[in-house]
């Protein structure tokens, strides 16, 4: 709060901190462009892989912990195009990964039009492992 951040959660991280606003339905899928979390409290990392599937633009996903087989289960089960392990979603972006500059951004899986051959047929994910890594 005091670095300008508004926090939401569901029932149960509200009654962690009933300070947090209340999150709506809206606030799982919404992009805000702006310095709101929203927080759901999940049963493990399966509950935490459950939610993305349901939610997730598929677009990038990032996970936060010191165990390496929750990290690697997360990194391998999570179907976005980028994920991560304690490294700030700001990396997912053409530059960070030496790509030059966006031309846009891929949420789907589609190939390119005309000729088609195996690298037109091939989706990539990116996985970044970082150790608390954020970007100024």
């Amino acid at each position: 709060k005091t670095a300008g951040c508004e926090l939401r959660g569901d029932d149960a991280v509200r009654a962690i901190d009933s300070d947090v606003a209340p999150a709506t339905a809206d606030d799982w899928t919404t992009e805000y462009l702006a310095p709101v979390l929203s927080v759901a409290a999940v049963d493990g990392v399966a509950g935490a892989i459950a939610h993305i599937a349901r939610y997730s633009s598929g677009h990038t996903e990032s996970i936060v912990t010191e165990n390496p087989d929750a990290a690697a289960r997360f990194l391998r089960e999570v179907d976005s195009a980028i994920v991560l392990h304690n490294a700030s979603t700001q990396y997912a972006d053409g530059g960070e990964f030496g790509f030059g500059g966006e031309i846009g951004i891929a949420t789907g899986r589609f190939h390119a039009r005309g000729p088609v051959g195996p690298k037109e047929l091939t989706i990539y994910k990116t996985i970044v492992r970082g150790d608390g890594h954020a970007r100024p």
